[in-house]
């Protein structure tokens, strides 16, 4: 069994395609095909099935032949990160996937920050939805996420980071400015901007189904995926705005709007740092989680060890 095979195997069964792992290994399909039939040669069972329109199928065996290969290439790494620390190198890989807003809007400066202190770093950020974030976690293909801590799985671990809260923007001049409670009845008299129906834990799904066992009806005239998009619409009057916020961001103050309480219909939640159980996080990847926590100053040594509030779920 030869490194290549494993490396190619992992990524015909990730990708579920001979052409798209051929791209990801800079290899022809050809030379993939001719690893994996030597894995199956070598290991006396089929590996993949061909599952017609669909592509590629794993075996049963295929499916613990690949969690192998995870262990296999999550050993080498940490091997390489190990053998960095002992030579006093902060030197490595750094991916994080997270939703556009988070990157930003609450990345940028700390970024910035954490590439002049550990510039041999090779840091990738991934823009991604949600539930993209959590499969890249899950599959190890990033270190480290970005999410909605109540939409975490509990075979993940996540550290709170960020209080949000979903709430109702208008402008500052709105007929609901004022109101104690607004309800849904309210709501529904006036047009909405709302996230996509497809947009996880967005708040539309619940607006929508006690709309329906109050028997409402509502207007929606945007789709918005994107809290300063549908900040900027809110603010000419093209409707108000189901969002789920973090307070403090920037791009929301010196905003002509108001941000009306819904805690009485939505629960609040928090964004979150999500990794694997199993992942064991090198030095200078602990340092950017710490920094974004606000846990290492800007010009102080670097401190090793796991970030504070660690909490597994």
């Amino acid at each position: 069994m030869e490194w290549q095979q494993i490396m190619g195997f992992y990524q015909v069964a990730r990708l579920g395609s001979f052409t798209r792992a051929a791209e990801a290994t800079l290899r022809t399909q050809s030379a993939l095909s001719q690893q994996v039939r030597a894995l199956e040669l070598e290991l006396d069972c089929r590996l993949l099935e061909r599952s017609g329109a669909r592509g590629l199928k794993l075996t049963p065996a295929g499916e613990r032949f690949l969690e192998f290969c995870g262990s296999v290439l999550r050993g080498e790494r940490k091997l390489r990160e190990d053998l960095h620390e002992l030579r006093g190198l902060h030197k490595g890989p750094l991916r994080i996937a997270a939703p556009f807003t988070t990157l930003y809007h609450l990345f940028p400066e700390r970024i910035e920050v954490y590439a002049e202190r550990f510039p041999h770093v090779e840091l990738t950020l991934l823009d991604r939805p949600q539930k993209g974030v959590l499969r890249l976690v899950r599959e190890g293909e990033v270190d480290l996420g970005v999410a909605g801590e109540s939409s975490v799985p509990p075979d993940l671990a996540s550290i709170r980071w960020k209080p949000v809260e979903t709430v109702l923007m208008v402008p500052h001049d709105h007929p609901l400015v004022g109101h104690a409670r607004v309800t849904w009845k309210q709501i529904a008299s006036y047009p909405l901007i709302l996230p996509p129906r497809d947009q996880a834990h967005s708040g539309r799904a619940v607006l929508e189904e006690q709309m329906g066992k109050l028997g409402l009806r509502c207007r929606v005239v945007m789709e918005s995926s994107n809290v300063e998009l549908s900040a900027r619409y809110v603010e000419i009057g093209l409707g108000i705005s189901l969002a789920t916020v973090v307070r403090d961001l920037p791009v929301l103050r010196g905003r002509q709007l108001l941000f009306l309480p819904l805690g009485h219909y939505f629960k609040a939640d928090h964004v979150a740092l999500v990794t694997r159980k199993d992942k064991v996080m090198a030095p200078y990847q602990t340092a950017f989680m710490k920094l974004l926590l606000g846990d290492l100053d800007t010009e102080g040594p670097l401190s090793a060890g796991a970030p504070p509030g660690h909490e597994e779920r």
